[in-house]
């Protein structure tokens, strides 16, 4: 009997280690990368690259054209950190990173990359997306 209390009390501890974990390595993580790749970004002069890709691509202006509109408190995140972390819940690192180099080797087009997101989220995530972007393009 002492050791099935002792096995139960150690699942138990080890699942709430677990779970405290993974809420917070994934919050760790989300906001590492946040900081990488906004950093990476100003320090390398490519925003000013991917807002001119915008404004030349009429159906990405578009599509950036209704961040404009949208009314931020009924979005279900505002902040790139809570972004990062539910794009890392639902699409996975491996699985950014696979489209992140499919994109740069020219192998996905914006279309697939859309595609393979919108099959993931919600379009409230994906308007919330779409808003952060603006923000951060067009501070």
């Amino acid at each position: 009997m002492r050791f099935i209390k002792f096995l139960i009390i150690f699942f138990v501890f080890l699942g709430v280690i677990g779970y405290g974990a993974y809420h917070y390595g994934t919050k760790f993580v989300s906001n590492k990368l946040v900081e990488t790749v906004s950093t990476e970004l100003e320090n390398s002069g490519e925003i000013d690259e991917i807002k001119n890709t915008i404004e030349r691509d009429p159906e990405l202006k578009a599509f950036m054209e209704e961040a404009k509109t949208a009314d931020s408190s009924k979005l279900p995140f505002t902040t790139k950190e809570d972004a990062t972390k539910v794009l890392i819940q639902k699409v996975g690192v491996s699985e950014l990173n696979n489209i992140r180099e499919k994109v740069q080797d020219g192998s996905m087009t914006k279309e697939e990359v859309l595609q393979e997101v919108q099959g993931k989220l919600t379009d409230e995530e994906i308007m919330a997306l779409k808003v952060i972007v603006y923000k951060e393009l067009y501070k």
